[in-house]
């Protein structure tokens, strides 16, 4: 069963920077297009980043030039390092596969940025 884990979300000031990671275990994830989710308090989960397994990324445009997706495959781990960040990427971070089918979705990570 794979499972996700997300970590290093929390509070940081406008204009700020965090680096959050997602650890995936329990299959092969070198070959998985992954991408970063966020999900604000009423509102749907949205894909925010995307990185194919050989490193190519693309990004919706409300965090383009902002925030970097990358991946370690020899750790099994994703991140997005987070630039300039404003009150309205407060939010609940998850990793998952890019495309359907999506894993169980993990716990996600908690970032609130203040204003």
């Amino acid at each position: 069963q794979v499972q996700l884990v997300e970590s290093g979300g929390g509070l940081v000031q406008n204009g700020g920077s965090l680096r959050i990671s997602c650890v995936v275990s329990g299959t092969i994830f070198r070959i998985y297009a992954m991408g970063w989710y966020r999900q604000a308090p009423g509102k749907q989960r949205d894909l925010v980043a995307v990185i194919s397994g050989g490193g190519k990324t693309n990004y919706t445009d409300f965090v383009k030039g902002r925030f970097t997706i990358s991946r370690d495959n020899a750790k099994n781990t994703v991140y997005l390092q987070m630039n300039s960040l404003k009150p309205e990427d407060t939010a609940v971070y998850y990793c998952n596969r890019q495309v359907p089918p999506y894993w169980n979705w993990g716990q996600g990570t908690q970032v609130t940025v203040s204003s």
